[in-house]
């Protein structure tokens, strides 16, 4: 699983090392592609915002046996959508988050697998500039031994909201700028009573979540105030000082562990790939932190990347397989924003907006809104153009069903997917899918297996004689639906036998 070729230093230079850059990392290598992490911190970061995986991270960790290294999970059964409750676990559960894993914790477990699978994760590298010359790119970094040059095929900047990589490489990055500052601290020897999703005060707005281990996360935003341009963090006395100022209450006698703040400016860059450069997380999209979809969204745009330009890169696919990336990411990407957007007006609104509010609470108690709410922060109901169509599971996630495979063996489908490879899915006894897909074999699995429940409790089924699913767990192609041949070719390049 080394780089294809002697010019080259490595297949892939990623910039930055939080959640997308090294789940990008471990796909790349999945995926056969060599990969250097440049991170200009020293060591991974102790800081979270994020703080808990959405139903189709959930999917994406298991699609890889990631879960067990995150220990015991707990779903929420509630949430809200801009401070309005809603009930998340509507109908069968399945949109349900998982709360309490930290994005620190999160980056720990994801780094250390992708430096299991062979990632050259490099901290204390600072990439401070980069040329793209159309047949590859050369980037430059400052590290503890001076300056160092990587000469590769692409690069993936992973690095945040400030990217350097956005900046350097001259995308465009429309949106808004932020209106409102939240001030943000993690602090311990404090007891407050917990306020999930806000509590709104005449002079502005509160939340209080309890982290475990004796730690409470306090944010505060005042209404009227503007925005500070910040070279660094906040003190945790002007959070006390605010905190008093909207609630009367003070906390100044709490330890603060980490302090920070954030707004909600919401800009989107144009494309995600320029030439041999692309954007994933933070740095193709920033938003108010709602709902805890940046973190996982952010994932999801390096597991759709990872398997793409591992195979470019091997050149067992196109190079326009990888435009895929920004067609199918960037309608998410802006989804998200519209969505954040609509839940900044009511989370950060004043008084004016409490009627809204009211009415939207009334609303979203009714299933049908908290399904198509959920269906939205879940991830769950996201559909790719996948080139065909006529089939309700064509671009869609394979839903999470147990299958009695042809040797007797039980497992979920799920646990197909662990390779990071395609897999062609035969739930019939037609043998012709098969026949056609070995032509793609070792980069396509084939299975044959029979659905242990035809029809689960939770309606999720797989109705269909037979499927070709992504190495990222969407379906490609349907059984009855368009030509089997032209969804390898389009996702799988040309056939190796």
């Amino acid at each position: 699983m080394q780089s294809q070729s002697a010019q080259w230093d490595t297949d892939v230079v990623v910039a930055g090392a939080g959640p997308a850059g090294l789940m990008l990392a471990a796909e790349l290598r999945l995926a056969g592609a060599g990969v250097v992490v440049l991170e200009q911190e020293d060591r991974p970061t102790a800081e979270s915002r994020g703080m808990g995986f959405t139903a189709r991270t959930l999917e994406v960790f298991d699609q890889r046996g990631l879960l067990p290294r995150f220990g015991e999970l707990n779903r929420s059964p509630g949430g809200h959508f801009g401070s309005v409750p809603v009930d998340f676990a509507v109908g069968d559960g399945r949109h349900a988050s998982v709360t309490g894993i930290s994005q620190a914790r999160t980056v720990v477990a994801l780094g250390e697998w992708a430096a299991e699978l062979g990632a050259d994760i490099r901290r204390g590298h600072r990439l401070t500039r980069f040329t793209d010359s159309g047949d590859g790119v050369e980037v430059w970094a400052e590290g503890p031994d001076g300056e160092v040059r990587l000469a590769a095929p692409y690069l993936v900047g992973c690095d945040g909201g400030r990217s350097v990589v956005r900046r350097t490489g001259g995308f465009e990055f429309p949106g808004t700028d932020a209106t409102a500052e939240l001030l943000l601290a993690d602090v311990r020897d404090l007891q407050l009573p917990p306020k999930w999703s806000g509590e709104r005060r005449p002079g502005g707005m509160l939340l209080a979540a309890p982290l475990g281990n004796g730690m409470t996360r306090v944010v505060v935003s005042e209404h009227g105030r503007a925005p500070l341009v910040r070279t660094g963090p906040p003190a945790f006395s002007e959070v006390a000082e605010a905190w008093k100022r909207v609630s009367g209450d003070d906390i100044s006698g709490a330890t603060p562990a980490w302090v920070s703040s954030f707004g909600d400016a919401a800009r989107q860059a144009s494309e995600y790939r320029r030439g041999r450069v692309l954007l994933a997380g933070d740095a193709a999209h920033v938003h108010l932190p709602a709902s805890g979809q940046g973190m996982n969204v952010s994932i999801q745009d390096a597991v759709n990347l990872g398997w793409k330009l591992g195979a470019v890169v091997n050149g067992r696919a196109p190079e326009a397989l990888l435009d895929t990336y920004h067609s199918e990411r960037h309608p998410v990407g802006a989804e998200l924003l519209r969505n954040t957007r609509a839940q900044a007006t009511l989370f950060l609104g004043g008084p004016e907006m409490q009627p809204l509010r009211d009415v939207l609470t009334e609303v979203f108690r009714g299933e049908e809104a908290a399904l198509v709410l959920s269906g939205l922060v879940s991830g769950l109901e996201i559909r790719y153009d996948v080139g065909s169509e006529g089939h309700p599971l064509l671009g869609r996630r394979l839903p999470d069903v147990q299958l009695v495979l042809d040797d007797g063996e039980k497992t979920r489908s799920t646990r197909l997917l662990h390779p990071a490879r395609g897999v062609l899915l035969s739930l019939g006894s037609d043998p012709e899918p098969a026949r056609i897909a070995a032509r793609w074999a070792p980069h396509v699995d084939i299975r044959s297996a029979g659905l242990a429940d035809a029809a689960p409790a939770d309606g999720e089924t797989v109705d269909a004689e037979a499927v070709l699913v992504r190495p990222d767990g969407y379906v490609a192609w349907v059984a009855g639906s368009g030509s089997l041949d032209t969804a390898l070719h389009r996702h799988f390049g040309e056939p190796t036998g």
